[in-house]
């Protein structure tokens, strides 16, 4: 009977610690799950940022100059120009 009350005991403080622990864990602020479909020309777009490699998909966020974001594919070609241009 002992034995199998320090074996609740574990368990419980087991379930305790990995609820707190898993609470505290850090992850991406922001993904991308779908890509814009369309070009932009350059001059709509003021910044632009990768999204967290923890995110199940590679984005770059593109900031436009009234301040909305589109995620993009960052392997197509006018956002790799457009990525360049920003970067001078």
């Amino acid at each position: 009977m002992r034995t199998s009350h320090i074996l609740l005991l574990c368990i419980l403080g087991h379930a305790l610690f990995a609820t707190v622990f898993c609470n505290n864990a850090s992850g991406p602020d922001d993904c991308c799950f779908e890509y814009y479909p369309r070009s932009l020309n350059k001059i709509y777009i003021r910044e632009y940022y990768m999204t967290d490699h923890r995110c199940p998909r590679t984005a770059a966020v593109l900031t436009t100059m009234n301040g909305a974001t589109l995620c993009v594919d960052p392997k197509l070609p006018w956002v790799v120009r457009v990525m360049k241009s920003l970067d001078q």
